[in-house]
């Protein structure tokens, strides 16, 4: 199918999801997704089966806890993957006011912001397949109920492209995806074949570059900022990364100066040593589930947004974040003193 044919499919749903009620969003997500699709969503949620799975586990109660919720879409990108795949990738803010708690966050009574990334595969005209990063941590750190080590990068609410054509992409993005192969390939090269140098990222990125992290990374800008406030740190942790390891794969679209990346999960590491998000080193291996949104201009990579289920890596080594952060919530009003699980 054409990308404007595959974003037709899914444009019901993101009318519904920005202006609707959750009754018109519930609708709008049964016409488009196969009853039996494959769900992969970030930690807590887990894997669910088709829309009902999809709207009992994570969607129904964000509507619960942000009652005027709305999806503000960003970077919807669409096409035919190597492989034959036909995917849809979109990156945007969820917003709504937090009136009630969502996964025990304390609400707001304001209004919130929460980067999602989500995937979808297409087969036969529906949703057959769904991989969903939602930035949890990012409306944890509203609520003021981030339990872990503060992000080194900067925290805000991730903005569209500097272009602001984000849902206007279109063309032929192979060079596009050719550049950004290659920066990776690159990239992966250090420390294992020698220092920095060896990733020649000036020969990639532009100087002014914006780097757009999960919340517990944060944000940062060009070339210093990456390397100290998520490169170094990552890097020094799990120096043992790969591109596409072994049984591993990573789906790719790309539609002009956009490119954008899926995999469930597409990242092997092990956490030799400690630094990274305030983890102490363990020796095990952690398997990275990372959702990626690139754009060029002028030849060079200009602006990155990057989504990792971070609280899964965590529970991987043994730390359930929302776990500690219900040992803080049992000292606030609303919340049970013995579990930390909100009342009402």
């Amino acid at each position: 199918m054409t990308p404007k044919a595959l974003k037709s499919l899914i444009a019901p749903f993101q009318e519904a999801a920005a202006n609707g009620a959750a009754s018109d969003v519930r609708a709008a997500l049964d016409a488009a997704m196969s009853s039996a699709a494959v769900v992969h969503l970030c930690h807590p949620f887990g894997d669910v089966t088709g829309p009902s799975g999809l709207w009992s586990a994570a969607l129904g109660p964000l509507f619960d806890a942000l009652p005027d919720l709305e999806r503000r879409e960003m970077i919807v990108l669409a096409g035919t993957t190597p492989e034959g795949q036909d995917w849809i990738g979109c990156c945007g803010n969820y917003m709504g006011t937090f009136v009630r708690p969502f996964l025990d966050i304390p609400p707001t009574g304001h209004l919130v912001h929460m980067r999602y990334h989500e995937f979808f595969r297409i087969e036969n005209g529906q949703i057959v397949e769904m991989q969903a990063i939602w930035d949890l941590p990012e409306l944890m750190m509203q609520a003021r109920a981030w339990p872990l080590a503060p992000q080194l990068g900067a925290y805000l609410c991730t903005p569209a492209p500097m272009t602001q054509d984000g849902l206007t992409a279109g063309g032929d993005g192979q060079a596009t995806m050719d550049h950004v192969l290659a920066m990776l390939t690159a990239m992966v090269r250090h420390p294992s074949q020698g220092g920095p140098e060896v990733m020649e990222l000036e020969r990639f990125w532009h100087p002014r570059f914006n780097w757009y992290g999960p919340a517990g990374i944060g944000t940062s800008r060009g070339i210093s900022g990456f390397r100290n406030w998520h490169q170094i740190p990552f890097l020094r942790a799990m120096p043992d990364r790969a591109l596409d390891p072994s049984g591993l794969t990573s789906h790719w679209v790309a539609e002009g100066a956009y490119v954008c990346e899926t995999g469930w999960p597409n990242m092997r590491q092990t956490l030799s040593e400690g630094g990274w998000l305030g983890l102490p080193a363990t020796g095990k291996t952690v398997l990275l589930r990372s959702l990626d949104f690139w754009r060029m201009d002028g030849g060079l990579i200009r602006e990155n947004w990057v989504l990792v289920d971070l609280l899964d890596a965590m529970a991987q080594q043994g730390l359930d974040a929302l776990a500690r952060m219900r040992e803080v919530n049992k000292a606030r009003p609303g919340y049970h003193p013995d579990t930390g699980k909100a009342l009402t």
